[in-house]
């Protein structure tokens, strides 16, 4: 997500620009718990929840340093590690080096853990060292998933448009799974059936069969697109695709929408207003809520009052890039992130995306709950 996250979030600020109608701020159960200022530099994307082992995966991606330059001041080396964090206190609870990627997957049955860089690291999560590198070129690790039914991680690429298996008992290599489009976000049902969201401006959902390995449906979105979130109710088989750019005619501006569907036929129950363009989303069974963050720095709460009837609950204000989400279900509690911004640089020449250089010292996790 993050190799492509300024493709997404230009496309968000252009459709800002052009007078973007977001859904305004409302109130609700929900409101940020906690703020945990816990610092680091380097680049980040996903943000995972071991829930079994009360962890807090996040990776973050290095840089070189830079030597000083006409009136440029010298830049200091960041190095690429897996940060850990307490999963209830966000205390920090150690790191690996050397270990990066853009997301992190854990099984707590082996105690492997995995992480979606070139190549995949897998680690142990009680060591907290690193096990062997995986080499699954020419793929790019960008999403990823662990699903308890066959004990596999599943690992998204976006340029090779498909799916690295990999057992997470020796990490192994078992195949690929050829998506027919840009993966991000993918899910399980537990039963045997995975499901991933395309960010193709033609969004879709693929349903893959994890026994065969085998694609068993394209569900298309019609005119709504730039999907990154996916969530699951496995109870009620219904599917929670959050995306930045919804269906609107000609003369009007995209609205993020939440795209409801069927999990076994792909029907279109119903699309929701998002208050941002989605980077990520989640389920709680408990509540029957999904839950959709946006770089924007808000928050949208879905409620499925019934397995046909679906609403916007709540739209939060969280902090301003907090674009990816985890879930915590022993306690309900959701966990995004995000650094703080200095002033916007005058654009590059020929137009792009500008963006203000990072606070020293700012990133900081957020728990959410109510």
């Amino acid at each position: 997500m993050l190799r492509h996250a300024s493709l997404l979030i230009g496309a968000i600020l252009a459709a800002t620009a052009i007078g973007l109608a977001q859904p305004p701020l409302s109130e609700g159960p929900y409101k940020v718990l906690k703020t945990s200022r816990v610092g680091g530099e380097g680049g980040w994307d996903y943000i995972y929840a071991d829930t079994a082992g009360r962890r807090l995966y996040i990776p973050r991606r290095g840089s070189p340093a830079v030597e000083a330059a006409d009136s440029k001041p010298a830049v200091a080396a960041i190095p690429t590690r897996l940060t850990i964090f307490n999963l209830d206190t966000l205390e920090p609870a150690g790191e690996i080096a050397g270990v990066g990627g853009n997301g992190a997957a854990v099984d707590p049955a082996s105690g492997h853990g995995f992480t979606s860089s070139r190549p995949v690291s897998m680690f142990d999560t009680k060591t907290l060292s690193l096990i062997k590198t995986i080499d699954t070129a020419p793929a790019a690790g960008d999403g990823i998933l662990f699903d308890a039914f066959n004990g596999r991680v599943y690992v998204f690429s976006h340029p090779t448009k498909d799916a690295t298996v990999i057992d997470s008992k020796d990490g192994a290599v078992l195949g690929k799974i050829d998506l027919g489009g840009v993966p991000e976000q993918g899910v399980a049902d537990g039963k045997g059936m995975l499901y991933v969201v395309m960010q193709d401006a033609q969004g879709s959902v693929t349903a893959v069969d994890a026994k065969t390995m085998k694609v068993t449906g394209h569900y298309p979105f019609g005119d709504t697109g730039s999907c990154n979130g996916l969530a699951i109710d496995v109870k009620n088989r219904i599917l929670f695709a959050a995306c930045a750019r919804g269906a609107h005619p000609p003369d009007v501006p995209a609205q993020p929408t939440m795209v409801v569907l069927r999990a076994d036929d792909g029907k279109i129950l119903a699309n929701l207003p998002l208050a941002g363009g989605s980077d990520g989303a989640v389920f709680n069974p408990a509540t029957m809520e999904a839950f959709s963050t946006h770089g924007n720095g808000t928050l949208t709460v879905v409620k499925e009052k019934s397995p046909t009837d679906f609403e916007v609950e709540q739209n939060l204000q969280t902090m301003n890039g907090a674009r990816t989400v985890t879930f915590d279900s022993k306690t309900g509690h959701l966990f995004t992130m995000s650094d703080e911004r200095g002033p916007v640089p005058t654009p590059p020449p020929g137009g792009g995306r500008a963006r203000g250089a990072a606070v020293p010292g700012s990133f900081t996790i957020l728990m959410i709950g109510k």
